[in-house]
């Protein structure tokens, strides 16, 4: 496939505090500028917002390595479907379009954007116990078209991508926002993953925003070196962006009134990988 230059791929967090509306018309300028760019989202406050009013539980399940993740049972699985693609995305693709750009908005369904191999059985640590947990459904990322997101990027277009993904028994599985947008921007050669989300960055100490760390170094495998606060699945996602060739990754805070602009220009924890 052949690579654009310098696309930059920005995954607006789902946390309740996270600028949206700005994140777009940020999003809108830079592409307005002439530089490729894809937005990808998640949407944890609708998605547990609307399982509330669905009276669908909302749970997490910890690894033992303490990163935590969205358990997803069949009828989550469905109220985040509802959430993303009749919500979340909707929304966005609205602000876009107020800004003067044409977007398109997929999920991983769409022509096969993301498939993923279905995890049949989670590790987990509840009340101080190991578990396995086996009626989950979610997946891990294994390939995505790339060459859909290249299409429409070439025509001029904005693409808006979110879970789910389709599994390759072709079931529907959830998969994290993170980890998606990361192998997107692997997948079309992107220069800059930004990621955005409620913290300044990365936090030395989860308790003050003022520690942000201005570079965070992550293992080539194993547990990240910081894991509260939903960070360890970004710093997951950075290393797997990160391996896949992307540039640079960067995380940053959602919540200010320039959010891509700020944290392209500096304001934001650049994520590396550790020297083997």
């Amino acid at each position: 496939m052949k690579r654009m230059r310098d696309i930059l791929v920005v995954k607006c967090g789902g946390n309740a505090a996270v600028r949206s509306q700005a994140i777009c018309a940020d999003v809108a300028a830079v592409h307005r500028g002439g530089r490729p760019v894809i937005l990808a989202h998640g949407g944890s406050a609708d998605i547990d917002g609307l399982a509330e009013r669905l009276g669908v539980p909302s749970r997490r399940l910890v690894a033992p390595d303490g990163v935590s993740t969205r358990y997803t049972d069949e009828r989550t699985l469905e109220v985040v479907q509802l959430a993303l693609a009749g919500s979340v995305k909707p929304r966005l693709l609205a602000a876009l379009r107020a800004c003067g750009v044409g977007a398109v908005g997929l999920t991983g369904l769409d022509a096969g954007l993301l498939v993923a191999a279905r995890k049949s059985a989670h590790r987990a640590v509840v009340d101080g116990r190991r578990v396995v947990v086996r009626d989950d459904h979610s997946g891990r990322i294994t390939a995505v078209n790339g060459d859909l997101v290249s299409t429409l990027i070439a025509s001029g277009l904005l693409p808006v991508v979110s879970p789910p993904a389709v599994a390759e028994d072709g079931r529907v599985v959830n998969t994290d926002a993170d980890r998606a947008a990361a192998a997107v921007a692997g997948a079309v050669g992107a220069g800059t993953l930004l990621l955005l989300t409620g913290a300044r960055g990365v936090l030395a100490d989860r308790h003050d925003e003022r520690s942000v760390l201005p570079v965070c170094r992550v293992p080539r495998r194993g547990t990240p070196p910081v894991v509260t606060g939903g960070m360890g699945v970004k710093l997951i996602a950075a290393r797997e962006a990160l391996l896949s060739g992307v540039q640079r990754v960067l995380i940053a805070d959602g919540r200010r009134p320039r959010p891509v602009q700020e944290a392209l220009a500096g304001s934001c924890t650049e994520v590396l990988l550790e020297e083997e």
